[in-house]
This record gives structure tokens, C-alpha cells and sequence, in this order.
């Protein structure tokens, strides 16, 4: 069996081949590239052949997304496939391990990529990457890509709220609105640039305007109108220069959150696609979704919201 082992950056690739007495057959760099790709499975295809092996291991230190197309080419290369490749993607803290045996060798990507391929032969490393069916990898991408939405929208949402304080300080205060960010909520923020102008509107105009933005859902508008205007009474007053920095920052944050809540419905949506295609226990067992409420994850309409 031969061993095959490197480590990834953006541009190079450092690979170290090694024989199944664990003899250095070759040491080399190759591009992070698709030339460099075709280089490496070349290399290797030549060094069965002359060794007279048939089947190799290939391991990696994972470093984020620096190692995904390489392994994907490897994995669909045919000129390899007949060798029958396992292709491990490591933990670095695996290799960190591994070099614990090998107290005096020097710290950089050649020696680590050493103490891989000879990790890889003494079989201390038992579980080939799974990648099967790229489902999953494509499942991985999209939910990675929604966790950092939802942390920039909590992130937007935060810093609105600092601005809002500026503004109308009592409106964050005492919380006049259920839910700070909803449709009525926002049109107050921003249709009125200071608090002056809803502070003495007429209450049968301030009561009308939360009817038509709310679309008569709420069942006291007057009196959440007059708690409006209690607020923004008791609130700072900002200089106008400032004021008006405040209402156009406020103006993009509110664009920049209704923005990434759009981002984030469309992921639901090509999430739930990607779910659907992949055999799960969350969708296929009756009772599922109640069981994981009382261990404590809890989903409203997709089951990745925890």
C-alpha cells in the first residue's frame, strides 16, 4: 500500500510519498490548482506502477476550503480510480498528536506531511472521508452559508438598536412595540425623523397610520399610539446635524436586514431541497419533532432553526 499525504494552503501543495516500509520514495511541491491536481494523480499512478502496488491512502490536514477541490478531483480521476484511493481529511489537532511522537523533528509543511503518510501506515488513521454522495457537501455549504447569515442579521439588528436609542431613546426602553423589527415598528423608525414629529401628530392620525402599516392587526391601536407618543416625549432630542447621520444610518440598516432575512428564506429554500434528497431520521420518524422539543431543540417551519 502506498501512502500519500500534504499539506494545503491557497497556492501550494506540499507532498510526501511514502513507500510501505515507510522509505521516503519522493518529496515534492505542486501547484493548488487544477494542473497541479492532474500533476499529483500522474505521480502517483507512476509510483504504483513502478513499485508494483496496488491500492494507496491519501491523507490531509483539513484547512477549510483549501483542500475541497483537490479531493473531489482525486476522488472523480479515473486514471486513479483503479487503484482503489481512501482519502482521509484530518483534524489538525490529529497531526498535532501525531508529532508528539516525533519529538525532534522542526516545525513546516514537509514534515508534516510526513508524519501523515507515516501515520497513514501504520493505519492509525481509520475513517476515510465521506464523501459518497456530495449531497452532504452541498448540504454543509448552504447551512455554513445560512449560520453566517443569521449571525450578520443579529449583528445588523444589534447595531440598529444603538441607533434607534439615539433617536428615540424611550422607544428602546420601554419596549413599546412586541417585536421591534416588524412591519409597523419599522415604518415608525423611519417614516418620522424625529421624535417631534409623532410626539405631537394628532392621535387620530398616529392611530390610522399603525392601522394601514399593521393592516388592522393590532387589537388596541389607540392605545399603542399613545404609548408612541408617551415615549417619544420622554426621549432625547439629537442635534438636527445628527439626527439626520442617525435616520440615514437607521435607513440602510433597515435595507441591509430585509435584505439578509431575504438571503436567508431563499437558503431555506434550497436547503429543505437538498434535505429532502438525503435519507434522515428528523423527517422520517413520526414523533421526531416532538422528541427533539423536550430534548431541547425546537424548529418552526425548516428543521435546521434551532
Amino acid at each position: 500500500m502506498l501512502c500519500v499525504s500534504w499539506i494545503l494552503s491557497s497556492r501550494l501543495t506540499s507532498i510526501f510519498i511514502m513507500k510501505p516500509d515507510g522509505s521516503n520514495f519522493s518529496s515534492f511541491s505542486v501547484n493548488n490548482n487544477l494542473g497541479g491536481a492532474k500533476s499529483l494523480s500522474n505521480r502517483i499512478v507512476s509510483t504504483l506502477t513502478k513499485e508494483s502496488l496496488t491500492d494507496v491512502v491519501i491523507g490531509l490536514e483539513s484547512t477549510s476550503i483549501y483542500g475541497d477541490n483537490f479531493v473531489c478531483f482525486l476522488l472523480e480521476d479515473g486514471f486513479l480510480a483503479p487503484f482503489h484511493p481512501k482519502i482521509h481529511v484530518l483534524n489538525p489537532k490529529q497531526v498535532k498528536k501525531f508529532k508528539e511522537a516525533y519529538p525532534d523533528l522542526p516545525k513546516n509543511d514537509s514534515v508534516d506531511a510526513y508524519i501523515i503518510a507515516d501515520a497513514l501506515r501504520f493505519g492509525r488513521i481509520k475513517n476515510e472521508v465521506y464523501l459518497d454522495d456530495y449531497h452532504y457537501k452541498a448540504l454543509q455549504t448552504l447551512t455554513r452559508s445560512r449560520f453566517f447569515a443569521v449571525q450578520n442579521l443579529t449583528k445588523e439588528k444589534q447595531r440598529f438598536m444603538n441607533y434607534l436609542f439615539m433617536k428615540c431613546s424611550s422607544l428602546v426602553q420601554e419596549k413599546v412595540f412586541s417585536n421591534t423589527f416588524d412591519a409597523t415598528a419599522l415604518s415608525v423608525y423611519e417614516d418620522f425623523s424625529s421624535p417631534d414629529e409623532f410626539a405631537y401628530m394628532d392621535l387620530n392620525d398616529l392611530t390610522a397610520f399603525i392601522q394601514e402599516k399593521g393592516k388592522n392587526h393590532f387589537p388596541d391601536p389607540e392605545g399603542l399610539a399613545k404609548s408612541i407618543q408617551a415615549a417619544a416625549r420622554g426621549s432625547y432630542r439629537l442635534p438636527k446635524t445628527v439626527n439626520n447621520s442617525v435616520n440615514q444610518v437607521l435607513s440602510l440598516s433597515i435595507s441591509s436586514m430585509k435584505a439578509i432575512e431575504k438571503q436567508i428564506k431563499s437558503l431555506d429554500f434550497v436547503i429543505a431541497e437538498q434535505l429532502a434528497i438525503i435519507p434522515n431520521t428528523l423527517t422520517s420518524i413520526n414523533g421526531q419533532a416532538s422528541l427533539a422539543k423536550y430534548a431541547g431543540l425546537a424548529w418552526t417551519q425548516s428543521i435546521w432553526i434551532f
